[in-house]
């Protein structure tokens, strides 16, 4: 029993001194620390955020370093915006502001202290601070593939290790689209959802790599903690405080519920003969088509005029033709031109909904009562100018 009691005891000094060894080689008195928060109620908060904390015991500092900072007061900012063109950049505050603000919007946040040696966390805060430089804190921001996560990544790759970045941390096969819904519907976004899907073409369903997963802050701190078990990446793991838990309803009137009942009112509409229904029907299809139009011209924006490259190759144009934006003003006309371009929508638009399932760009499926209604309504229009 001595002998064992003297062994265990042999064993911890051992440790200690391994441990006490390994302090007294870190003499750069850093911590660097990766903060994930939660995702918040508006749409820009939805998918959470990511910065870096760095304490400083020399000079008794403790700040947060975040590239997730842009100005709404920039010239053109919405245009910029829509065009891709934004420029974010990374600014600096103190630690107790930060946690201050994300407390207040009842956004948790999870510190991982990163295992990181004393050159290393030399070089971070180095490199940090070179891009607080007015000439180099700017970057064109990329939800995708340069945003205040993969910045975050792409820094402990370069100063650390890469290792941690191989590694999935959602199921293989795990698409674009698939990974922004998970956090829409987790927050019931569904209006969001579908103007994200209408908005965002085939590439948007392209797979991940393990690396492209880490877009999302969730995905980072998921990977930092399933790091190589020879060198975890994470020292510790904290959620720094409690937040309230509530549970949101979802709204009943989701885009399906709410297409769903104007195509039955415009059904019944089309079955009452009486002039103020035919009225009521020829307004209705000369905004219903102008703005199906004037979708299809802002998703040729999008795809052409814009950086956004997650734009372009959009299957919402098979139902939201920019063409009939021009038409929505011939639906009285009684050329047989306009018949056949009628008689067309109605075939590709049909078309389209027999290939919904099977299209390579995942389709919101709040839109198949749209896409119904516009087959009928096309139909009506040729027969009409029959």
């Amino acid at each position: 029993m001595k002998k064992k009691f003297f062994l265990l005891l042999i064993i911890i000094n051992y440790q200690l001194l391994i441990i006490n060894s390994v302090k007294a080689q870190d003499t750069s008195r850093l911590q660097i620390s990766l903060l994930t928060c939660t995702p918040g109620e508006e749409l820009y908060s939805t998918f959470g955020h990511s910065a870096f904390r760095v304490v400083d015991s020399n000079s008794v500092t403790d700040v947060v370093y975040n590239y997730g900072t842009f100005n709404f007061g920039d010239d053109g900012f919405y245009l910029k915006f829509v065009r891709g063109k934004l420029l974010y950049y990374l600014s600096v505050e103190d630690f107790r502001e930060f946690r201050t603000s994300y407390q207040y919007e009842n956004r948790g946040i999870t510190e991982q202290v990163l295992n990181l040696s004393a050159a290393e966390k030399i070089n971070i805060r180095h490199f940090l601070n070179e891009n607080l430089k007015d000439e180099n804190r700017f970057y064109k921001y990329d939800f995708f593939f340069d945003n205040c996560t993969t910045r975050l990544r792409d820094i402990i790759k370069k100063q650390h290790d890469s290792a941690f970045c191989q590694k999935p941390v959602m199921p293989v096969g795990s698409r674009f689209r698939q990974a922004i819904h998970q956090y829409l519907d987790a927050n019931r976004q569904y209006w969001s959802e579908l103007g994200i899907d209408i908005l965002l073409g085939q590439p948007c369903d392209a797979v991940m790599t393990p690396e492209q997963m880490q877009f999302l802050p969730d995905n980072l701190m998921k990977s930092l903690d399933s790091s190589n078990a020879n060198h975890q990446l994470v020292l510790s793991e904290t959620n720094l405080y409690a937040i309230i838990v509530e549970n949101n309803k979802g709204g009943f009137f989701t885009p399906l519920v709410v297409f769903s009942l104007l195509f039955i009112i415009i059904a019944l509409m089309g079955f009452w003969k009486h002039p103020y229904a035919r009225a009521f029907l020829l307004g209705f299809d000369g905004m219903f088509f102008f703005l199906t139009g004037l979708l299809g011209i802002v998703l040729i924006f999008m795809w052409t005029a814009t950086d956004h490259a997650m734009c372009r190759n959009n299957f919402n144009l098979l139902w939201a033709l920019p063409t009939n934006a021009v038409m929505a003003f011939f639906l009285a006309s009684k050329k047989n031109w306009v018949k056949k371009y009628f008689r067309f929508t109605a075939i590709l638009s049909g078309l389209l909904l027999l290939a919904w399932f099977f299209l390579p760009q995942q389709m919101n499926n709040g839109l198949i009562p749209v896409v119904v209604l516009l087959i009928w309504r096309s139909f009506s229009r040729s027969q009409v100018n029959a």
